[in-house]
């Protein structure tokens, strides 16, 4: 019988001091485990480093003993850049700060052949960033960092909402875990859903997860006042906003006690006693966004909050937020969080 010597796709994970062990654990165990209809490993997986073989100290107390420089990426088909913590003076990864790749990790990427195909996970992709290596192309990261990396980066396409984004031979995922679903995908793209399906089985992990990185971020309901520069649209004011005499933060905090009634922006502006023109400028100086887009937001994390923590039926939390019907509930939740009602309930209800 002839012996199978076909050469296996080769992934390098390149780590730095203080990465995350899980992170570095994901491709090891997805791509470790796939194996064709034979049971014959599809995936070489290795792990390296920029300054060569040595024990590098993970985030945590965990030292891993690595066996390949920068060399191995002359010869890896595909490239696994995750993130890394704690080594930077204020506890964060250089790259997430600075957009100028230290020495030694710009050399070794340099050292990547072409036509190899890079994937990052979580703030990985501020490296891949600041090699210049996501310019024009679209791209995602962990979206607390996703405003830093607007300011580092304005030529990438960031979409801070999904959880991976795959532009051919630049893939980047989303915050840690995501790094599951980009792994799991790639497995999907080179040899099929039964393979890939069997990975996410032996795994316990779902082979496709609904929805982006929206479900995840809480946005805070604000009422109040402008909170000054540095705040973002939605969040509470704009710059410059504050002294300009009457504003609508009483109006916002009495529309806030009453989602459930049909609030017109009629009705709003008489409460704040402006005309409807005077009122929807002042609005969207004071919160970024039109009145009508600030209360469907405000009603959408009341939806979230009551899905959360209590066991209502769909209709009912559409009534308490003023959405009327559970029709009108589950379009305005799939476009704001990318899941359905009951998908994000399944996903974040409390335990009693």
């Amino acid at each position: 019988m002839a012996q199978h010597t076909a050469r296996r796709h080769r992934v390098a994970v390149l780590i730095r001091p203080g990465f995350i062990p899980f992170e570095l654990g994901i491709p090891h165990r997805i791509f470790g485990i796939a194996r064709d209809a034979e049971l014959r490993p599809l995936y070489d997986v290795v792990t390296c480093t920029p300054g060569g073989p040595g024990l590098v100290r993970s985030d945590s107390d965990v030292l891993v003993q690595v066996e390949h420089g920068p060399e191995v990426l002359e010869t890896a088909d595909t490239v696994v850049v995750p993130a890394s913590h704690t080594s930077g003076p204020d506890g964060t990864d250089p790259a997430v700060g600075d957009p100028v790749l230290e020495p030694e990790l710009a050399a070794a990427l340099t050292r990547i052949r072409p036509g190899a195909r890079l994937m990052s996970i979580c703030t990985g992709a501020f490296v891949l960033a600041a090699a210049g290596l996501l310019d024009g192309r679209p791209a995602t990261t962990h979206w607390m960092e996703s405003g830093r990396f607007r300011q580092l980066y304005p030529r990438v396409d960031l979409d801070p909402n999904v959880l991976y984004t795959d532009d051919g031979d630049v893939l980047t995922s989303a915050g840690v875990a995501s790094g599951v679903d980009l792994c799991l995908h790639v497995v999907r793209r080179d040899h099929g859903t039964a393979i890939a399906q069997d990975v996410a089985r032996r795994t316990v992990v779902p082979p496709h997860r609904d929805g982006g990185q929206a479900q995840f971020i809480r946005r805070p309901v604000v009422a109040g006042p402008t909170l000054g520069p540095g705040v973002g649209p939605g969040a509470g004011g704009a710059p410059g906003a504050q002294g300009r005499g009457p504003g609508t933060a009483a109006t916002r905090a009495w529309a806030l006690d009453r989602l459930d009634e049909p609030l017109t922006l009629t009705g709003m502006a008489r409460h704040a006693a402006m005309s409807v023109r005077t009122f929807t400028r002042r609005f969207r100086d004071e919160t970024g966004e039109s009145p009508a887009q600030w209360l469907t937001r405000q009603r959408v994390e009341h939806a979230r909050t009551l899905l959360e923590s209590t066991v209502l039926p769909v209709e009912q939390v559409a009534r308490r937020c003023g959405f009327g019907t559970a029709q009108s509930l589950r379009a305005h939740v799939q476009t704001a969080l990318g899941v359905t009602p009951s998908a994000y309930r399944r996903t974040f209800r409390r335990a009693a």
